[in-house]
């Protein structure tokens, strides 16, 4: 098999075979991992940028013309930027 250590091996294996049994606490197992990917896919972070006092104001008119605050306004227009939803011309 591919490069793969002894133990991948052997489960790769056991899957194959039909012969894998669950664990006796596998939804215990399974919630944890789920919280586990959740928090290390979605975990927040906090950051910073330098804007004019112009750009703030007119950020916050934008804003409240869609009925956001403008660090939701800049969160939405950050995501539909990384969705490929909006392109940005320089």
């Amino acid at each position: 098999m591919k490069n793969y250590s002894e133990e991948e091996n052997e489960i790769i294996v056991a899957y194959e075979n039909k012969s894998l049994k669950k664990s006796r606490k596998a939804k215990q197992e399974l919630e944890l991992a789920k919280k586990a990917a959740y928090h290390t896919i979605v975990k927040s972070k906090q950051i910073s940028i330098r804007l004019t006092e112009k750009e703030i104001f007119k950020l916050k008119i934008k804003a409240i013309e869609s009925g956001l605050s403008y660090q939701s306004l800049i969160n939405a227009l950050i995501h539909q930027y990384i969705d490929n939803r909006i392109q940005l011309s320089l």
